[in-house]
């Protein structure tokens, strides 16, 4: 279960960071544009928790 859950978080802090980083780029803010490559990064980190947990069947 830990895996869905971490694969879920890990898809919204991608897209969420997606966003930033287009809105950073339409504002031509470098911060938000930062900001949103480290929530992507982050995001792209938790997904690939979820597959190792997945992997190990949970026991992570």
């Amino acid at each position: 279960m830990g895996e869905l859950k971490d694969t879920v978080k890990g898809l919204a802090n991608e897209v969420a960071g997606n966003a930033k980083q287009a809105a950073g780029h339409v504002r031509n803010d470098p911060a938000q544009k930062a900001e949103g490559k480290a929530q992507e990064k982050k995001g792209e980190l938790q997904q690939g928790v979820g597959k190792i947990k997945g992997a190990l069947g949970d026991r992570v």
